[in-house]
């Protein structure tokens, strides 16, 4: 029998900008647009974790530890914040691509007795990123 899925939804504000420090204001209007100015978004985060169903509970996860975890470790850090500014970050682009690795480096480790399965961070209504773990493909 397969294990279930559980994922629990939360949510941040946040401000980024993209660009290279070391391009032209120009050139990073060409490359990025509008999103080369200091813009934000109100993100949703879908966390999802999978594992065996303990049988004295009836859950796979105990969701106040979760919540706990996703609390310290990824909202106090990046909820109304310039994501660029996070020292994760320096050298990156403030992308959903790059969001959900570092969200999921922020969780994985403290997870006990679950395994994380997906991380899901939605941007827009139209634009979300998933990100299976460094060993997926």
């Amino acid at each position: 029998m397969s294990n279930p899925y559980l994922t629990k939804i939360f949510y941040f504000n946040a401000a980024h900008q993209y660009g290279q420090k070391d391009w032209s204001d120009q050139k990073n209007w060409e490359i990025f647009g509008p999103d080369s100015r200091v813009h934000g978004h109100n993100y949703t985060l879908e966390v999802m974790v999978t594992g065996e169903v303990n049988p004295e509970t009836g859950f796979l996860v105990d969701l106040n530890q979760l919540k706990t975890i996703v609390k310290t470790h990824v909202i106090d850090i990046i909820d109304h914040s310039q994501i660029q500014e996070i020292n994760w970050f320096q050298g990156k682009q403030p992308s959903t691509e790059n969001m959900v690795q570092f969200i999921w480096k922020q969780i994985e480790t403290h997870l006990t007795g679950t395994i994380l399965h997906r991380i899901r961070l939605r941007e827009t209504p139209t634009i979300f990123t998933d990100y299976y773990g460094p060993n997926s493909e």
